[in-house]
C-alpha cells in the first residue's frame, strides 16, 4: 500500500483544519484517503497528515494542480509543506 505523509506549519490549527476538510470530497476523488492527523505536542501549529494512496498517478495531479497553492493559502500555512509518499 502506498501512502502519502505530510507535515504543514499553520498559523492556527482551527483555521487550517476547517479549509483540510472542506477538501475531503477531493482528496477522496484524486486517490487520497485521511487515516490520520496529528498535532506535535509542543507546537500546535505543526500538523502531520497519513492519507492511504489509491491512484498514484491521480494524487501527484491533485498535489501539483492550482488549486492546492490556493488552499494552502487559505488555510494559513506558514511554510512550503512537506509531503513523501512512501510504501
Amino acid at each position: 500500500m502506498t501512502r502519502l505523509l505530510c507535515r504543514n506549519v499553520v498559523a492556527d490549527f482551527s483555521q487550517w483544519k476547517s479549509v483540510f476538510d472542506s477538501h475531503a470530497d477531493a482528496q477522496r476523488a484524486s486517490g487520497l484517503h485521511v487515516k490520520h492527523v496529528w498535532r506535535n505536542i509542543e507546537n500546535g501549529n505543526e500538523v502531520f497528515m497519513l492519507f492511504d494512496v489509491t491512484d498514484l498517478a491521480k494524487a501527484r495531479a491533485f498535489l501539483t494542480s492550482p488549486a492546492v497553492p490556493e488552499a494552502q493559502t487559505a488555510s494559513g500555512m506558514t511554510e512550503k509543506p512537506d509531503m513523501w509518499f512512501i510504501a
